[in-house]
């Protein structure tokens, strides 16, 4: 059945299924999207604070033609604003090519509904395995990117974390895709996924999850560029962010600014003991974040 329109708090909702959150500000009010669960394509919540949520239902109630329905085949959606439109990219099972791949939906209102009428994806990497976990970044200048990760590990190829341009309007991409980071510390085996980008005094901060989405040991790290399409380095061979009590293997991060222009991270995490499904769930988790001497620094964090 659809999620029913309720109030929660934060900690109501560490018993909730809200995999790969994305939290959109608009104004003073807060919009939360997450990977399919609870009869829903996308996931919909709403703050004006942070603590207390209301379920909104689905804001992406009907696929496209080219995605197959079903549990657990639609992912990590985002949102980007753009002239008043509300942009939401999204990871669907392509069914032709039996690929996850990006879809590109759009709306009037941040809560929907948002309509994809195309026939094929808004972008997929087919001969890398195909592409998922969008999220978007906006420059100082306005002009916007779309990050994603090719799946290569579901074939056996390499997994990159990638990088395009988009059209004014985000409802196209432009130029060409560049390759940001790759696996390459013994922690993150088996993958990187989930790139959200950050930027703080001038230096890019490329944050990304590792390791296995249904261990305890998944976790969140970053790497630094001084310009956008890198080269980025990461600064240590351990994750930045990783399980602490009885938070086990967050990830699916993504950042925000909240109406004082404080950094916020939304990100999933399991609740011990359990770890994967059908025992446990992903939870929405929120933490801030600071910079201190350049270094990102989590504070004040809430449901943990």
């Amino acid at each position: 059945m659809p999620i029913q329109k309720q109030k929660s708090t934060i900690q109501d909702l560490l018993t909730v299924d809200f995999p790969d959150p994305f939290v959109l500000r608009e104004g003073a009010e807060y919009y939360a999207y997450a990977t399919n669960a609870g009869g829903c394509n996308v996931q919909m919540l709403h703050s004006s604070d942070l603590r207390a949520w209301e379920h909104l239902g689905d804001a992406l109630p009907q696929l496209p033609a080219w995605a197959a329905a079903g549990q657990s085949l639609t992912w990590a959606p985002s949102v980007l604003k753009r002239d008043g439109i509300y942009v939401l990219y999204y990871t669907a099972r392509f069914a032709a090519a039996g690929l996850q791949c990006l879809g590109c939906a759009s709306s009037e209102s941040p809560t929907g509904p948002f309509r994809d009428a195309s026939t094929r994806p808004f972008l997929c990497q087919e001969h890398l395995g195909g592409s998922i976990d969008p999220s978007p970044f906006v420059e100082d200048d306005g002009s916007a990117y779309l990050l994603w990760k090719n799946d290569g590990n579901s074939c056996e190829l390499p997994t990159g974390l990638w990088l395009q341009a988009l059209r004014a309007d985000g409802l196209a991409v432009e130029g060409e895709a560049v390759e940001l980071l790759r696996r390459d510390q013994t922690w993150e085996l088996p993958l990187v996924e989930a790139p959200a980008l950050v930027k703080h005094g001038g230096r890019y901060y490329l944050f990304y999850s590792g390791n296995w989405w249904e261990s305890a040991d998944y976790a969140i790290s970053y790497a630094v560029s001084h310009t956008l399409a890198g080269p980025y380095i990461k600064p240590h061979d351990d994750p930045w962010f990783t399980r602490r009590g009885d938070t086990l293997g967050p990830g699916g991060q993504e950042f925000f600014t909240d109406t004082n222009g404080r950094l916020w991270m939304a990100y999933h995490a399991w609740a011990a003991p359990n770890t994967g499904y059908p025992a446990g769930v992903r939870s929405l988790r929120l933490a801030q974040v600071s910079f201190e001497s350049g270094l990102p620094v989590v504070k004040a964090p809430i449901g943990i």
